[in-house]
């Protein structure tokens, strides 16, 4: 279908000055010109403005971040790092401003028994982004192990969960694999929200509940044997 530039603002609430912004800075293609003052907008057109909606309003994206992504838009979301980018940098959870270290540097500055580092390195445990750059979510991850030491627990079960998350990030990639398979330029934003909510949404919304239900169930039938 075709549209007119009010029917665009009221089908995305999105303003016209907003529209005609986005168009000069190339986050979407120029309007079909009929007549020097007469332009019409394309179902396209409503796709991506709700992708930029989104990709600004929930991940915080830059235009041009949001400007590379979707010149790379028709490639498959697994074969283009460009399109993934915004997700990579928020699952990876290190902050834009947090400071780096080599492995050298990381046992130095927090002081760091080498051989249990290499320990929880080889268990998984530990997943730095590179081989050789270590960041506090390391750190962090350290510290709650050598708490699990402090009181007498062996870490083992941690290597468990370790298991589920690794099982859970190939059933995500399984997801992934399946939102390529049926992408088009119509549903293009759609597929976005769905990986986005699932991974940042759904996850945290699942397992916060689920383990909500089962210490609600071990309280309740702590205080049922009282």
């Amino acid at each position: 279908m075709e549209y007119k530039i009010s029917e665009l603002v009221a089908l995305t609430d999105v303003p016209k000055s907003t529209i005609l912004y986005y168009i000069k800075e190339g986050l979407l293609p120029e309007a079909k010109k009929l007549k020097s003052n007469v332009h019409r907008y394309s179902d396209e057109h409503i796709e991506l403005i709700k992708y930029i909606k989104y990709m600004k309003q929930e991940m915080g994206s830059s235009n041009e971040q949001i400007k590379t992504a979707l010149e790379n838009k028709n490639q498959s979301f697994s074969s283009s790092f460009s399109m993934l980018a915004p997700l990579m940098q928020t699952l990876s959870a290190i902050p834009k401003d947090a400071k780096h270290f080599t492995k050298k540097e990381f046992i130095q500055y927090y002081d760091i028994d080498e051989s249990l580092l290499e320990e929880l390195l080889i268990d998984g445990i530990l997943v730095p982004l590179n081989n050789n750059d270590f960041t506090e979510k390391e750190a962090s991850i350290l510290r709650l192990i050598e708490n699990f030491n402090e009181v007498g627990v062996e870490y083992e079960i941690i290597k468990k969960y370790v298991n589920h998350a690794r099982e859970l990030s190939i059933l995500e990639h399984e997801i992934q694999t399946k939102l390529c398979s049926v992408r088009s330029d119509e549903n293009f934003s759609t597929l976005w929200k769905i990986m986005f909510g699932t991974l940042l949404n759904a996850k945290e919304y699942l397992f916060n509940r689920y383990t909500h239900k089962v210490l609600f169930k071990a309280l309740k039938d702590e205080i049922s044997k009282r």
